[in-house]
């Protein structure tokens, strides 16, 4: 099981988190003219064991990095020729806009406002909203039981906690951080009461933090994970979705996400059908 090769993502990883976000535009090429050329970068989490992880050996794991290495060989990558550039979540729209990466297999939920922004092939997979809470918590067991104020983490760039405001717990008091493990690490020391996202990621840091936290409730939105393309490149939306069907036909798709995540408990959702609009 890939998840126990954690590393977690500390000041380092902040910084060039922010040295990403200030650095100049990339090149013009699309994306299926660099990978013609045998390149292509790929931007993806660091930080969510499972899904997204540099490893402390500088490798790369998690169900996303999967997909992205099937389809960089379906583009005619092979895996020297991948680049792997953090993506924070507040950041994604840009780096693509910007040209650094070419595409964004990040946890990336297609919504109707980022697709003004950037195309999506797929989607690849569908969470849903999870909680996360400390072990021993007994009153949180879902999105309303976070009324009375408690203390609620997400990050910048995402609406999950936005959602359970608007929707669950008014008075529920919103704590953002820049990326999700520095929110895991706030419920770990008792700064907030829940962390908030897709119930496949929190699936992957309660595995990570032996025995420390726990997945609450059921699953309250649809969270369709797409790749991100530059928009307007509909040749390479065409090739990547080509790509995810053909990784659902063969196998891989549940073989890739059974290695991630089989033996936590965690029980993960059939494959979806790619929306081709």
């Amino acid at each position: 099981m890939r998840i126990t090769r954690a590393l977690r993502f500390g000041i380092g990883g902040l910084a060039l988190a922010l040295a990403v976000a200030g650095c100049g535009g990339g090149s013009s090429k699309s994306a299926g003219d660099k990978a013609a050329d045998g390149k292509i970068t790929i931007g993806i989490k660091f930080d969510q064991p499972g899904i997204g992880l540099r490893n402390k050996d500088g490798s790369f794991s998690g169900f996303d990095v999967d997909v992205a290495k099937y389809i960089a060989d379906k583009l005619g990558v092979k895996p020297d020729g991948i680049t792997f550039k953090e993506s924070p979540s507040a950041q994604r729209e840009t780096l693509l806009q910007n040209g650094q990466v070419d595409l964004v297999i990040a946890s990336y939920s297609i919504t109707d406002s980022r697709k003004e922004k950037v195309d999506f092939a797929g989607p690849y997979y569908i969470a849903g909203q999870g909680l996360l809470v400390r072990k021993d918590n007994t009153d949180i067991t879902g999105p309303e039981s976070l009324k009375g104020g408690k203390k609620l983490c997400s990050v910048k760039g995402s609406t999950p906690a936005q959602n359970i405001q608007k929707n669950y717990a008014q008075d529920v008091a919103l704590q953002e951080y820049d990326t999700y493990s520095l929110c895991v690490e706030a419920l770990k020391s008792g700064a907030v009461d829940a962390v908030t996202t897709d119930d496949i990621i929190l699936a992957g840091y309660a595995a990570q933090s032996t025995g420390a936290l726990k997945v609450v409730g059921k699953s309250f939105t649809t969270e369709k994970y797409g790749v991100g393309i530059k928009k307007g490149d509909k040749a390479t939306r065409d090739k990547v979705n080509d790509a995810i069907e053909a990784m659902v036909k063969d196998g891989t798709w549940k073989k890739d996400l059974d290695q991630e995540f089989g033996g936590t408990g965690f029980q993960t959702a059939p494959a979806p059908a790619v929306d081709r609009y």
